[in-house]
């Protein structure tokens, strides 16, 4: 196990409702013939990621009931309907006491963003002061990397759907962008033509 392994944990928000498709949960939808949530684990596992807490909201209990989660620390969000920043700060106060000096976060809805594109940003912790992003043909994206320093202040400045967006802004000069354009497509999952990506 690489210094990088132990100390950067995976964190994963599934606590969206899926407004936009028919109220369907993300973390439920279908995806090679598991839910979308299991398959995002396994990214980061394949990846390099030891620890992997899972954010859980909308439909939690039958999410627990279908996903093989595994050894994941699956972490409950009851205010998921107020926004993806809710869902960031239950799960970064997740970490906390863990030992994990950093968070690597991804989005359940991004079945395109693979193990490779991970693996770079994983490969970029550099310690508690990281700020890692991947980017695609220069443009930030998911997955991001937050060395424990920055925890609380990003926790302060998420709300609603904005996550950590208003934090890396402001914090640009100091976030490291990876190239992943040519390893990883950064769509989402958001509405019922987003469900052709699903295979």
């Amino acid at each position: 196990m690489t210094q990088n392994e132990q100390q950067v944990a995976g964190l994963i928000l599934a606590a969206g409702g899926g407004r936009r498709l028919g109220g369907r949960p993300k973390a439920l939808l279908e995806h090679r013939g598991r839910p979308l949530v299991e398959h995002a684990v396994g990214v980061l596992r394949t990846a390099g990621c030891v620890r992997v807490h899972v954010v859980l909201g909308a439909s939690a209990a039958a999410v627990r009931e279908r996903a093989r989660l595994g050894d994941c620390v699956l972490v409950d969000n009851p205010e998921w309907e107020r926004g993806m920043g809710t869902s960031l700060r239950v799960g970064l106060d997740s970490l906390a006491g863990t030992g994990a000096r950093a968070a690597l976060v991804s989005l359940v809805d991004q079945p395109g963003i693979g193990p490779d594109a991970v693996a770079r940003v994983l490969a970029a912790y550099a310690g508690e002061a990281s700020l890692v992003s991947a980017a695609y043909d220069g443009v930030r994206g998911h997955p991001v990397l937050f060395g424990a320093a920055h925890w609380a202040g990003i926790a302060r400045a998420a709300t609603g759907d904005q996550g950590a967006r208003g934090y890396l802004k402001e914090h640009a000069a100091a976030v490291r962008l990876v190239e992943c354009g040519d390893v990883a497509r950064p769509y989402d999952i958001d509405t019922e033509a987003d469900l052709s990506h699903l295979e």
